[in-house]
């Protein structure tokens, strides 16, 4: 998942944009933006900061704007292929110039508040982020519906040791979603799923609290007597 700040600038013309990727925007001000598919058929919105908009890709859009900032967010094609089992190509979504979904929009502004922070969970929580609204956009975006896998059960044993040793191991460095999966020989949505019935945590809730044990532990033998 790619996040960054953008700017759109005020426009008395309509330009041509074409989104390659899939991705959403957060408006972090308010603000109005005239959106259409032909420069001669334009609609206004008017935008709160907060609000989100998710557009089609791969379609031509005309816009033109009173200017304002908002953050981007991408969404690999893998990982929304992922979610559908990798059943399909690519995954087309729905265009949705005020997207009304509670779950997506928390999500969102969770990334914004960690984005504020200076990314202080790293590139794991970023992971599960990005899994998750893969996951809601699948499920209630998607231009034909996916039956995204329910799994049941859980990790066994032998899994879960492994990956408890890679946490304790690298407990210190950048530990991605992806190398969790792969240690445990599985796909990041499967994962992601299975770890969670397993533990009863995400992931990163899972490195974060043995980070947090870590640090404990560390603070207790520092203040033992010599």
């Amino acid at each position: 998942m790619r996040v960054s700040v953008e700017a759109l600038g005020s426009a008395r013309e309509p330009h041509m944009q074409v989104n390659s990727e899939q991705m959403l925007a957060m408006l972090l001000q308010s603000g109005s933006i005239e959106m259409g598919w032909r420069r001669s058929e334009l609609t206004r919105f008017d935008y709160g900061a907060g609000e989100i908009i998710l557009p089609r890709r791969h379609v031509e859009t005309w816009a033109r704007s009173g200017g304002f900032r908002y953050l981007s967010i991408s969404i690999s094609d893998a990982v929304l292929r992922a979610v559908c089992d990798g059943t399909a190509s690519e995954v087309e979504l729905r265009n949705a110039p005020k997207l009304e979904d509670k779950r997506v929009v928390a999500l969102v502004a969770a990334v914004n508040v960690e984005r504020i922070a200076g990314f202080p969970s790293g590139r794991l929580f970023l992971d599960s982020v990005e899994q998750a609204l893969a996951l809601a956009l699948v499920n209630n975006h998607a231009v034909r519906h996916y039956d995204v896998r329910v799994y049941h059960g859980g990790l066994g044993p032998a899994r879960l040791r492994r990956i408890t040793e890679l946490v304790h191991a690298e407990i210190e460095d950048e530990l991605s979603l992806h190398k969790m999966a792969e240690t445990a020989g599985l796909s990041t949505a499967h994962f992601s799923q299975m770890f969670r019935k397993s533990t009863g945590e995400s992931p990163h809730q899972f490195v974060l609290r043995h980070r947090v044990e870590r640090a404990k532990e560390m603070l207790v033998r520092r203040d033992k007597p010599a």
